[in-house]
Parts: structure tokens; sequence; C-alpha cells
């Protein structure tokens, strides 16, 4: 007879109090960064935007990390890890999401960004064995479905040329190179290292190798003197980066990854709340129907076991 392990049992339970806080923060933290990305993208390239966004945010965190006390000093191999975070988490996705912004209306990257519990489902079990629930399974299909009608018209809408193909190539290996993330954040937390220190030093490698990166191609690391860029550099950096991602991976290691990941399928409801009151969107029983699809899915994966 096989034992559950506690993290195994954590990941199974009905969620406490602290869990639905951490699942607020990370979904409007996150819903409104899309607005704040749309400012980073005009006149700055999407390495040098999210290298200083991480120049900060590494450096906020490692303060935090040093005022709360934590150990920041690692072997080796713990360092491996925390350049796996910086490469997946920290770099690759953000940049990777930055160009798609390029040649993809916004609505469109929250769809494809909304696959992430999907991914996170039978990435957990090729890696780790984890099989999926058929509650969360069926809870994320629906989700995914919601956010398919309530984009409908934006995705029937696009031009689906070379350029398009483009911005969905950049935005599917974003959302791989989240899961992948996903997955190495949990089990480095499995291993007894918490959420603070390696967060903190996976945003110092993410730091380095993108600026590695706009080295060797050349790149001026000069930014854009505006208060639009600036106030999104900081919104994203602090809100978007420590904030966010502090709550998300501890609520990962708490919840597990495919439950966890499901606060992605709700980023682009807040990203379309925001848009009716300031960009006047347009509701349509399409729209409405897809909302509904997502809120019935998000009770479903918070009530799966």
């Amino acid at each position: 007879m096989s034992v559950a392990t506690p993290a195994l049992r954590r990941e199974t339970a009905g969620f406490t109090p602290a869990d639905y806080g951490l699942y607020a923060i990370t979904v409007l933290a996150w819903g409104f960064s899309w607005i704040a990305m749309k400012g980073q993208v005009a006149t700055v390239s999407p390495e040098v935007s999210v290298f200083w966004r991480f120049v900060l945010a590494a450096a906020v965190m490692m303060v935090w990390a040093k005022v709360r006390g934590h150990r920041m000093s690692f072997r080796f191999r713990d360092h491996l890890r925390f350049a796996g975070l910086g490469a997946f988490l920290f770099s690759t996705n953000f940049t990777l999401f930055y160009y798609g912004a390029s040649y993809l209306p916004s609505g469109l990257l929250a769809v494809i960004f909304s696959t992430t519990s999907i991914f996170n489902l039978f990435l957990g079990l090729i890696l780790f064995g984890q099989r999926p629930n058929p509650l969360a399974l069926a809870a994320g299909l629906l989700g995914f479905i919601g956010i398919g009608l309530m984009f409908w018209p934006q995705l029937t809408g696009a031009e689906f040329n070379s350029q398009a193909a483009i911005g969905l190539v950049f935005c599917i290996g974003g959302t791989l190179s989240f899961c992948f993330g996903n997955m190495l954040s949990a089990d480095t937390q499995r291993r007894g290292i918490g959420v603070t220190p390696a967060t903190a030093w996976g945003m110092v490698y993410g730091m380095v190798f993108l600026g590695i990166v706009s080295l060797l191609r050349g790149q001026s690391f000069a930014v854009e003197w505006s208060v639009t860029y600036f106030g999104g550099l900081v919104y994203l950096a602090i809100i978007a980066s420590v904030i966010a991602f502090a709550s998300y991976l501890r609520l990962l290691g708490r919840i597990g990854s495919a439950r966890a990941g499901y606060a992605t399928v709700l980023f682009p409801v807040v990203a379309l709340t925001l848009s009716t009151i300031f960009e006047g969107y347009q509701w349509t029983p399409l729209a409405v129907a897809g909302l509904f699809c997502v809120l019935g899915g998000n009770l479903v994966m918070l009530r799966a076991r």
C-alpha cells in the first residue's frame, strides 16, 4: 500500500483562507500586467525591457530576503536550479511574450497563456508521474473554452498570416517556458528550498542571461524616458514580478501546479474588465457565455481533489 507524502496530501486538500488570498493576489497582479506590458514594447527591445524589469525586481527581492533573514548561501547544484528558474521563468518566458505582443492583439496573448493550466497537468504527469485529476482536467478545458468564447471576435478577426504565425510561435514558446519553470519551482520547494531565496536568485540569473543576450546582439540599454514606460516598468517589476511571483510560487508549492496554474485562466477576465472600464470593450453574448464557463471551471478546479 502506497503512503501519500505530506506534499502530496497538501496538494490534494481543500483550499485554506491563505490559499484564496494568494490566489487573488496572483490573479489581480498579473491581470493588470497586460496593460502595463503594452507600454513596454513600442520603442525598447523586449530583452532590454525585461532586463531592466528584473534588475529592479532582483534588487528588491534580495533586500527582502536579507530583511527576512533567509539563508542565501547555497550549493552549486542549487544554483543550477536557480539558473534554470532564471532561464525559464525570469527571462525566456517574458521575452517571448513581449515579442509576441508585437505581432498579436493582447486578447490573443491572454488566450494562449491561459493554456498553462492544461500544460501543467500533462507536464506534471510526464516529469513527476502526477496523474491528472479528471475534475481538474475538465475544469481546465472548460476554462479554456470560456476564454476562447470571450475572445472569439478577436480570434476570428485576426488575419492569420506569417506575422500572426510568428507571434503564435513566440507565445506558445513563452507559455511552455513558464510551465517548465513551474515544474522546476515545485520540485525545488519539495527539496526544502524556500520560495523567497529561490525567486531572488532566479531573478538574478534571469537578469544576467538577458544582459548577456542584449550585449551579444549589440542592443542599447537605453530606455524610453516617459511616465508611461517607467510607470509600467515599476509595476511590472514590483507588483507583477516580486509580489505576484512570490504569491504564485508559494501557491504552487501549497496546492500543486495544476490548480495553481488555473489562475492563469482568469487573467484575461481581469484584462477584459479593465478594457471595459478604460477602453470601452463591448460585451457580446459569446463573451458572457465564456465568462460563465471560466467562472464555472474555476469553481470546479477549486473543489478538485
